[in-house]
């Protein structure tokens, strides 16, 4: 599948927004920590992932009803969904300066009862994309960062109308974002989350 960005600009990949909050001191210092001893930017990029897939919780495997949206949040908190994560990861990632783009999976619920667009993030490494999927691990999950060939947590299935949406987003999706900030809690959540984009 080929990556679309949805701007043109790769400076819009590196920058601090109210979600993707590099700026704040929280953040900041985070990256700081995560970066003593790597040796570049890919070493820095696999342990920040690292970090937000094994040491913030996915909600949802947690039991944990508490909703977050902004990176700031989700480093402080140590909750969040997947496109939480992804918003720390991207944040972490923009913080050291390496372009980082949102992108989304459309997949099917666990009971088979509708879909869910599920947040992903893409880092840009010697001129090219590569997804990556912080979401956390678990028994049937198994994701890890790769620069050579993808290892994310699904492969959507045609058959059963799952897909990979190819566009590149700098900001979260309207679609996504709203969610978030309309649910007072994760079973809130559950119920309004986008079903496509």
């Amino acid at each position: 599948m080929e990556l679309i960005q949805n701007t043109a600009d790769l400076s819009a990949y590196l920058v601090a927004d109210e979600v993707i909050d590099h700026h704040h001191p929280l953040v900041r210092a985070t990256a700081a920590r995560l970066a003593e001893g790597v040796v570049d930017s890919y070493a820095y990029a696999r342990v920040a992932y690292e970090f937000v897939r094994d040491t913030i919780p996915h909600s949802d495997d947690a039991d944990d009803p508490r909703v977050t949206w902004r990176a700031s949040d989700v480093l402080e908190q140590r909750t969040g969904i997947c496109y939480a994560k992804a918003h720390a990861l991207a944040a972490l990632l923009r913080a050291e300066d390496i372009p980082t783009a949102l992108c989304y999976q459309r997949l099917r619920h666990d009971d088979g009862t509708g879909h869910a667009v599920h947040g992903l993030v893409a880092v840009r490494f010697h001129g090219a994309w590569h997804r990556q999927d912080p979401r956390g691990n678990k028994p049937g999950v198994n994701a890890q960062f790769s620069l050579d060939g993808e290892r994310l947590a699904w492969i959507p299935d045609p058959a059963i109308r799952e897909r990979d949406y190819p566009v590149l987003y700098a900001e979260p999706h309207p679609l996504v974002l709203g969610a978030l900030r309309a649910a007072p809690d994760r079973p809130y959540l559950w119920k309004a989350l986008p079903d496509a984009l």
